[in-house]
């Protein structure tokens, strides 16, 4: 499904397909991510379960990004209370300050509000993360006062954590 053409038509915003996973899983690795196949093709069989909206990117002939909404997300600090979340956004470094990860958000946050007046997404709190959290600030998103979150529940105070990709803060912003 395409969902939107941006930037005269060089930019699409569209469902994944699964010659998608591959281009993404080889472009993460060139960049340095650890990255397999695992996530996004779980990521599709949730679509076809009807349990997300998988978003991909296309600039030109490349997949450039991606990001998927869970209408009803089961997970974190708003889950299980309707309202939908946002995952798993990714720009391949080649791509960015291009217009890619604007578009995704835009159209992610747009299917979002069809379901909700708000929407959350995690991100993570090391460095690598950066040029999402302030993107994130810069659209509006909030924290949402429950703290830091690790592997899934909100750490304690003066927990130990590991600083890696399930250290994360929840945002949430209202889109209506």
């Amino acid at each position: 499904m395409l969902y939107g053409l941006f930037m005269d038509g060089t930019l699409a915003v569209r469902s994944m397909t699964g010659a998608d996973v591959d281009d993404f899983v080889r472009g993460e690795c060139e960049q340095g991510w650890q990255s397999t196949p695992s996530k996004l093709l779980m990521r599709l069989e949730h679509e076809g379960a009807g349990k997300c909206v998988t978003l991909t990117a296309q600039l030109g002939e490349e997949a450039a990004g991606y990001v998927f909404v869970y209408p009803d997300s089961p997970w974190g600090a708003f889950g299980g209370m309707g309202l939908p979340e946002i995952m798993d956004f990714a720009v391949l470094e080649k791509f960015r300050r291009r217009g890619v990860g604007s578009a995704l958000m835009d159209t992610a946050e747009r299917i979002a509000a069809l379901y909700s007046d708000t929407v959350y997404l995690g991100v993570g709190l090391h460095s690598g993360y950066g040029a999402a959290q302030r993107m994130y600030v810069k659209r509006g998103y909030v924290p949402d006062g429950s703290g830091v979150w690790y592997r899934n529940a909100v750490a304690e105070p003066y927990a130990p954590v590991e600083n890696d990709d399930d250290l994360v803060l929840y945002l949430s912003k209202r889109l209506r």
